[in-house]
């Protein structure tokens, strides 16, 4: 069952290249990033959980400014 919620998180950081706006992109690998979190905080696995708070920070501050300067 664990392994279904990486493979969920995969697939949304995949998706997010199918996106032509850079918000929308940013803004799907920000939920993406959030998934791998939680998978990360179920297997206890930190590397993960660290690498994607950094990643889900910096994609959803770039598309927040993004968006706030269209």
């Amino acid at each position: 069952m664990l392994n279904w919620i990486g493979w969920i998180a995969t697939a949304l950081f995949v998706s997010s290249y199918f996106f032509r706006r850079p918000e929308v992109l940013r803004s799907v690998q920000a939920v993406a990033a959030l998934v791998w979190i939680g998978y990360g905080i179920l297997i206890g696995a930190p590397p993960v959980i660290v690498a994607n708070v950094v990643v889900a920070a910096v994609a959803g501050y770039s598309a927040w400014r993004q968006i706030r300067n269209l």
